[in-house]
């Protein structure tokens, strides 16, 4: 009863009806290869699981109140014309750096630098680049507290060290530019207070927020993405919530929404059984031992 949604799903997340896109491809070879990561990192559990979809919404949703982030984003991608390819693009990223050889996490990370040599331009007069230190640090601090926080709420594929995630994610962001990404959960959530004072709402946050909160997905996903994006507003910080345009919702409204997505992310896990790029990874070092 759930293969028409698991697919419909994959579709959406991969361009394939069985998830075994290009990328996934990719990452079971070369056979025997060591990657950044292993089976054991707390970033393989994070990012195999459901719970990165939710995580997903919320990172994007907290990159947008860094308004040279935003305009990068907005003037520079095609996300409105093309978001399942913006969203495939950022999961093969994940997948690709998570589990994928070095080699392949190289050659990944090396084109998203490419790309962003291109993205430069003007906000009221402050210029901006994908390639400054201090907005790939905003990117990769918002995407980590995001994923790690949808980990600790709706993640139950085992428990995880989250200073380990941090540091697992540091060396992506390390090498992507960030100048010394935080290592410790500590570390992260002093990083995120220091943007506070960079960070603003306004029409065009206001704007991607509706298209985040109302994404054209197909119509039989809409309703469990409605429920997931209610609940990733949920979980960010009440003052993020407030630049974003809305009101924190009361806490019992909260916490049912919670059960909930928590309820979504269990049947949808049931449905796609399990990672297609994470089960690629398991085979590629498995060969080794062959």
């Amino acid at each position: 009863m759930l293969s028409p949604l698991a697919a419909t799903v994959r579709q959406v997340l991969s361009g394939t009806d069985d998830g075994r896109s290009q990328i996934v491809g990719l990452i079971e070879e070369p056979p025997g290869a060591p990657g950044w990561f292993d089976p054991g990192d707390a970033i393989w559990t994070v990012h195999g699981s459901v719970a990165t979809f939710l995580g997903g919404i919320r990172s994007l949703l907290m990159q947008t109140l860094h308004p040279l982030a935003l305009a990068g984003v907005d003037e520079h991608s095609d996300y409105r014309e093309d978001p399942f390819g913006r969203l495939q693009r950022t999961g093969a990223f994940i997948a690709a750096t998570t589990f994928g050889s070095v080699g392949l996490a190289e050659r990944t990370v090396a084109a998203i630098t490419a790309m962003h040599d291109r993205v430069t331009g003007d906000v009221a007069g402050k210029p901006y680049s994908a390639r400054d230190p201090r907005l790939l640090e905003w990117v990769h601090v918002a995407l980590v507290d995001s994923m790690l926080s949808a980990y600790l709420e709706y993640g139950h594929d085992g428990e995880i060290d989250p200073d380990a995630y941090v540091a697992d994610m540091a060396v992506v962001g390390g090498a992507l530019g960030v100048v010394d990404p935080p290592l410790t959960l500590t570390a992260l959530r002093r990083s995120i207070a220091g943007f506070r004072g960079e960070l603003s709402g306004g029409p065009r946050a206001e704007r991607m927020r509706d298209f985040v909160m109302s994404a054209p997905l197909p119509r039989s996903l809409q309703p469990g993405y409605g429920v997931m994006a209610r609940a990733a507003m949920d979980s960010l910080p009440d003052w993020a919530v407030v630049m974003l345009g809305r009101q924190p919702a009361p806490p019992p409204v909260q916490r049912a929404r919670a059960v909930v997505a928590d309820s979504a992310l269990r049947t949808l896990s049931f449905a796609l059984v399990r990672s297609p790029a994470q089960a690629a990874g398991e085979r590629r070092l498995a060969a080794a031992a062959g």
